[in-house]
């Protein structure tokens, strides 16, 4: 860890304008929760709550480089991944994670924006399957993109726990399956490792404001763990701050809106 004790996440993932999800909610969340944020972007958005409108994608190489050049002098205590799309750019950032084997890797293996909108093609998926989930401390799909990942269809917890066990056998030493795309009043997430599992549950927020909440979690765990904490206890504290993100969430925009990120300082306490 760094010499003042604050724990670094470098968070790779693209870029989103209105500031919703992407690096921003990354850059927010880890910040707001202690920790200290480095990026390299990998995709440019013009999007809002509305929808995404255009995606201007990052040469792989640069990617690549603006890991580098963050690891090398910076340094992470985790890392946190997110959009990445192209084949190209998956087999670029899982070459850098090679040479950094002791860093936590948060795989939040994104596919769709909030609004629906696909983020990632066949090729990509391979890739990412083949090459960059192995890599994972923990992987964090929702119900759609478990779904696309093992092929199975999703209904219950038991089909959630099917599919977390297939997941495990891609080589990522845990998995976190969120059920916020099932029915219900309340939401159940399932995390599993080769140990065993657990259910988390909380009661559906019903909001239209949750635009970013993926990259919320998945960045709260990753500098929850760069500051120590174990698993359990870093996606149980992550979850915590999600739904104060989205109780407080500021009202912005006329679809999906944004969270509230400015909560959360004192989880740990």
């Amino acid at each position: 860890m760094a010499q003042n004790n604050q724990p670094r996440v470098l968070t790779v993932a693209g870029s989103d304008c209105s500031g919703g999800a992407g690096i921003q909610a990354d850059i927010k969340t880890i910040t707001v929760l202690g920790g200290y944020a480095s990026s390299a972007i990998t995709a440019l958005t013009a999007q809002n709550s509305l929808g995404v409108w255009e995606i201007s994608t990052v040469p792989a190489g640069f990617v690549a480089r603006q890991m580098t050049a963050v690891l090398e002098d910076i340094g992470a205590d985790a890392i946190k991944i997110g959009m990445l799309g192209a084949a190209d750019v998956i087999l670029a950032v899982a070459a850098v994670l090679e040479k950094y084997p002791d860093i936590p890797v948060v795989l939040d293996p994104l596919m769709a924006a909030t609004s629906g909108d696909r983020l990632i093609g066949p090729e990509g998926l391979e890739a990412l399957k083949a090459h960059l989930i192995p890599k994972a401390e923990l992987l964090t799909p929702n119900i759609p993109e478990a779904e696309t990942l093992t092929g199975l269809s999703i209904t219950c917890l038991d089909d959630m726990k099917k599919a977390a066990s297939v997941l495990l056998k891609l080589g990522c030493r845990a998995v976190l399956v969120k059920g916020g795309h099932l029915e219900g009043e309340q939401i159940t997430d399932l995390l599993v490792d080769q140990r065993g599992d657990e259910i988390f549950t909380g009661k559906r927020i019903k909001t239209r404001h949750s635009h970013g909440t993926g990259c919320t979690l998945s960045s709260a765990i990753a500098v929850f763990l760069a500051s120590g904490l174990p698993l359990k206890k870093a996606v149980a504290l992550a979850r915590e701050y999600v739904v104060k993100a989205m109780v407080s969430a500021p009202r912005l925009g006329e679809g999906q809106g944004p969270l509230g990120h400015n909560f959360g300082r004192n989880l740990t306490n």
